[in-house]
């Protein structure tokens, strides 16, 4: 056996026991394991390696980029729970439900909110449909169009910063928050703008599709609706101004950017009098939980990387990808068909931890900038969250949806947005400038 074949064996190893049923980060500790005992039998590794690991692990708690993912997921969690999301869908919903398709437009315009305050795509799914998919049905929206409307509008949140995905991707790239940040901006607004003329199409071709609201749910004195608008709307986008204001203007990292937004979720609840003991309790236990899940998969992968160089696989990926054919077009092919495929069963921490760390050292000695990169990255895993049959924001949806909503209507639902996604993840490939604009 040569110490060659080890390296991709690793692979193979750790997705089969990931399709076992085994969680991932034990996946990735036990096949590290599992692959040091073969490689020191064959004399291909020395056990010495892991003594690196302690200091490894270290560095990884001791990350100061990471500490913002947990700020970032309560600031969004405490918006849910206190029920401020509800509030800015049922606002909004008055707002522009008077004209046909003006539901559907108020959802894509508080999945971009959502996904600017929380960047958390599962609770932005999951609230939305909790809260307008039974509203939309009621009042004669098609159960597709509501559907694809919620789920497309509810993945924004892994393009749109503050988003968790990015902040993770920064980190594995070893590239600015902050520029990451202000590159998926213009992208992710654009996704939003393209859901909503497909919105507004459907409804002036099929207006059957997305009726206007009955009179009696809009008609509101304008005074009434005024100070709705100010009460509900203003104060989260204030917050996700300052939020993401200090982050672009350098005033404030992105952790101390989410500490604040943090502390801003807890006022804003409080100053509608929604703050309460079990909304902070909530809030702080799927926090711990999903926090938690992150560093034992940091440390999975932290395993998996030391005994895969150890084993020389980091050359044989590098030499691997920046000898495809094509060059810089090969590896961009190859990159994107793997996270996209990788996309059907695996959450986008995994596929950051296992799989970016090896496509950044080729992408960078095949000279693409890396902002750039993790711009595409991302919005390709928001196109494979919603791609049949294995899609997670599909599950997430399935969870809340009515029994009338059959899992085939939310296949078919994602369809054409589906399309709008590659045709978005066409465009920053085309016109690199989409990402790289604001940040240069």
């Amino acid at each position: 056996m040569e110490g060659s074949i080890l390296a991709p064996l690793m692979f193979v190893a750790v997705f089969l026991i990931i399709f076992c049923g085994y969680p991932i980060a034990f996946s990735l500790g036990g096949a590290s394991l599992i692959f040091a005992f073969i490689g020191v039998e064959f004399g291909f590794f020395d056990w010495s390696l892991l003594s690196a690991m302690p200091l490894r692990i270290f560095g990884v708690m001791s990350n100061s980029v990471l500490l913002a993912v947990p700020f970032f997921i309560f600031m969004g969690l405490v918006l849910e729970r206190a029920k401020l999301a509800e509030d800015l869908l049922t606002t909004i919903g008055v707002l522009f439900g008077r004209h046909a398709g003006g539901l559907a437009l108020a959802v894509v315009m508080v999945g971009a909110m959502l996904a600017a305050a929380t960047g958390v795509v599962g609770a932005s799914v999951v609230a939305m449909g909790s809260i307008s998919l039974p509203v939309m049905l009621r009042y004669k929206y098609s159960a597709q169009l509501s559907s694809g409307v919620i789920l497309a509008s509810g993945t924004l949140g892994q393009i749109i910063p503050p988003s968790i995905v990015l902040v993770v991707l920064a980190d594995q790239l070893g590239i600015s928050v902050g520029d990451l940040f202000i590159g998926g901006l213009v992208p992710g607004l654009m996704l939003a703008g393209m859901y909503a003329l497909y919105v507004c199409g459907v409804a002036t071709v099929k207006p059957s599709m997305a009726p206007a609201l009955p009179a009696e749910m809009t008609d509101i004195p304008f005074g009434v609706l005024i100070r709705r608008v100010l009460l509900v709307l203003l104060p989260p986008l204030l917050l996700i101004l300052i939020v993401l204001g200090s982050i672009f203007a350098g005033v404030a990292t992105p952790t101390e950017a989410g500490a604040i937004g943090s502390v801003g979720a807890i006022l804003l609840a409080a100053a509608r009098g929604r703050l309460d003991f079990a909304v902070i309790r909530d809030a702080c236990t799927a926090t711990t939980k999903l926090s938690t899940m992150v560093m034992f998969l940091l440390i999975g992968s932290t395993a998996f990387a030391l005994v895969f160089r150890g084993l020389y696989g980091d050359i044989w990926i590098e030499t691997m990808l920046t000898n495809l054919p094509g060059g810089r077009i090969g590896l961009l092919l190859v990159a994107n068909l793997v996270i996209f495929i990788l996309g059907f069963f695996l959450d986008f921490f995994e596929i950051a931890f296992i799989i970016i760390p090896l496509l950044a050292p080729a992408a960078s000695v095949l000279g693409i900038d890396l902002v750039w990169f993790g711009v595409m990255i991302g919005m390709n895993l928001q196109t494979s969250f919603l791609t049949p049959p294995f899609g997670f924001a599909l599950f997430y949806l399935r969870g809340v949806a009515p029994s009338s909503v059959k899992t085939t209507d939310l296949y078919k639902a994602v369809i054409p947005f589906i399309v709008i996604q590659l045709i978005g993840l066409l465009a920053i490939i085309q016109w690199p400038q989409l990402v790289t604009g604001l940040v240069d």
